[in-house]
């Protein structure tokens, strides 16, 4: 099966329990209310704001943020984002293998099954910093750190600007849906007559996705 970008191979197959810190996934930032802060699409191309360019360049240069992070595929459009994102393994492995983890995705509670205490060394707590959201290598972590840098950005210029509370995401589960997300990706300013994020009758949901 041919890798996305001659470089990315995703695994056929992820847990239902993914935990968030490693794999690919297809992400989605809305902006507050909708709002075209990030600029307008005219003549069929995209005329990026002041902060649109700022976004751009944040997405862009994520690795620089994040090691453990890239981004091979984003747009910038009017009222939102949309980007691949991979998160490589904690531990120094292959990002481009990709990674099962057995965590629930929502309560973060590992579900690998656990020896019994009865005759076992205790081993000791973890120390609380190393679950810390702003410390922790996950997807969660990167998105939230590449919002407030860019809110930030804007504050200091002071652009009036905001972000939804919270964005969609959706586990990538093989070669042929990296490629398919790609494909939206690279022709979402073609069809922004069409997007279901160009419309003030819908709430900005994006029904194929996870919201966080």
């Amino acid at each position: 099966m041919d890798k996305f970008q001659d470089k990315y191979r995703i695994p056929s197959a992820r847990a239902a329990w993914h935990g968030y810190d490693g794999g690919a996934y297809f992400v989605t930032i809305c902006t507050a209310g909708k709002e075209h802060y990030l600029g307008e699409i005219a003549d069929g191309a995209m005329r990026l704001s002041e902060i649109g360019s700022i976004a751009k360049d944040c997405f862009s240069r994520v690795s620089a943020y994040y090691p453990y992070a890239e981004i091979p595929s984003f747009v910038v459009m009017p009222n939102h984002v949309h980007a691949i994102v991979i998160i490589g393994n904690h531990d120094g492995h292959d990002m481009n293998a990709g990674n099962c983890c057995c965590r629930d995705a929502i309560n973060r509670v590992s579900t690998i099954n656990r020896v019994p205490t009865i005759n076992r060394v205790p081993t000791p707590p973890t120390p609380p910093m190393s679950r810390n959201p702003m410390i922790y290598k996950s997807l969660g972590t990167v998105v939230r750190g590449v919002k407030a840098r860019i809110s930030r950005a804007a504050h200091l210029s002071g652009l009036p600007f905001a972000w939804q509370a919270r964005f969609y995401d959706r586990i990538i589960r093989c070669q042929d849906e990296m490629n398919r997300i790609a494909e939206y990706i690279g022709n979402n300013v073609y069809n922004w007559d069409s997007d279901e994020l160009n419309s003030d009758q819908t709430d900005g949901s994006l029904p194929e996705h996870q919201r966080h």
